[in-house]
C-alpha cells in the first residue's frame, strides 16, 4: 500500500509539513495564510501552484471531452506510434496483428526491466522535492549522490539531520510506489 495516494499533495512552510490532501482540501485549509507555503504533488515530487482565490462559487461545468478511440471499458487507449516501414512490415507478419505484438513486446520489456524504471521514477520524484525543500541544507549534495546510487540506508543517514518533516517526506517519496510499477 502506498503511504501517499496518487492524487494527493503535501504542503510545507519553512521545513514543517502543514497538511496533506487533495488540492481543493489544501486550498480550504491554508487559504487564510498561504504565505511561504510550498505545495508538492506527491506522485511526482513537483512543486504545484494552487489557486488561492475564493472557491466557494462552483466552477462552471466544463464541456465533456470528445470520445476517444479505443476500448475504454477494457482500458485500451488509442495513441499514435511512429515506426519505420520495416518495423510496420515485421509487426504486420506477427500473429494477432500489430497491437497484440506491441503489447507482448512491452510486457516482455517490463519484465526484463527488473524495477529499474520504477526506482528511477522514485529517485526523480524525491530529488524534485528535495531540491525545492532542502537545496540549501548542509549535506544536500551527499544526500543526492546516495539517492541516485540507490543506497537508501546512506540516504536516510544523509538527511537525518534535516527537519524531521522534510526527512520523513523525502524518505517516503524515495520509496518505490505501486503506481511506479504500473
Amino acid at each position: 500500500m502506498n503511504p501517499l495516494p496518487a492524487d494527493t499533495c503535501t504542503a510545507f512552510r519553512e521545513g514543517t509539513r502543514l497538511t496533506t490532501g487533495t488540492r481543493a482540501q489544501l486550498v480550504r485549509e491554508l487559504r487564510a495564510d498561504p504565505t511561504g507555503v510550498l505545495v508538492f504533488e506527491d506522485a511526482s515530487g513537483r512543486v504545484v501552484d494552487l489557486d488561492w482565490r475564493d472557491t466557494a462559487q462552483p466552477a462552471p461545468e466544463e464541456p465533456q471531452p470528445p470520445r476517444r478511440r479505443g476500448r475504454p471499458r477494457l482500458g485500451v487507449t488509442a495513441r499514435e506510434v511512429t515506426l519505420l516501414p520495416r518495423h510496420w512490415d515485421w509487426l504486420a507478419r506477427q500473429p494477432g496483428g500489430a497491437s497484440q505484438a506491441l503489447r507482448r513486446l512491452v510486457d516482455e520489456a517490463r519484465r526484463a526491466d527488473g524495477g529499474r524504471t520504477a526506482q528511477r521514477t522514485a529517485q526523480e520524484r524525491c530529488y524534485r522535492a528535495m531540491s525545492a525543500l532542502a537545496g540549501d541544507y548542509p549535506g544536500f549534495e551527499d544526500a543526492a549522490r546516495q539517492l541516485f546510487a540507490g543506497d537508501m540506508a546512506a540516504f536516510g543517514e544523509a538527511v537525518a539531520g534535516w527537519p524531521v518533516d522534510v526527512h520523513t517526506y523525502l524518505v517516503t517519496l524515495a520509496r518505490v510506489r505501486e503506481d511506479d510499477l504500473a
